[in-house]
């Protein structure tokens, strides 16, 4: 036969494409959890500290505020 569906791979073989899949999946869970993680630590920068950094109150919390899933 000559349809994809007829090709098997070994149990537990793993492509090149699910290496790549895992690869995304992983660098996407990577990059939401620094967000969560700088997200929240702007809650605990003092004034002089935002000011240092270019933001203000406001921007902060704007920014502190988003979920950790939107960029």
């Amino acid at each position: 036969m000559t349809s994809f569906s007829d090709i098997r791979q070994p149990q537990g073989a793993r492509t090149a494409s699910t290496e790549q899949r895992d690869a995304d999946v992983m660098g996407r869970c990577q990059r939401m959890l620094h967000r969560w993680r700088t997200r929240r630590a702007l809650l605990t920068l003092t004034p002089a500290e935002l000011r240092d950094v270019g933001l203000s109150e406001s921007q902060a919390q704007a920014e502190a505020s988003k979920p950790f899933w939107k960029g």
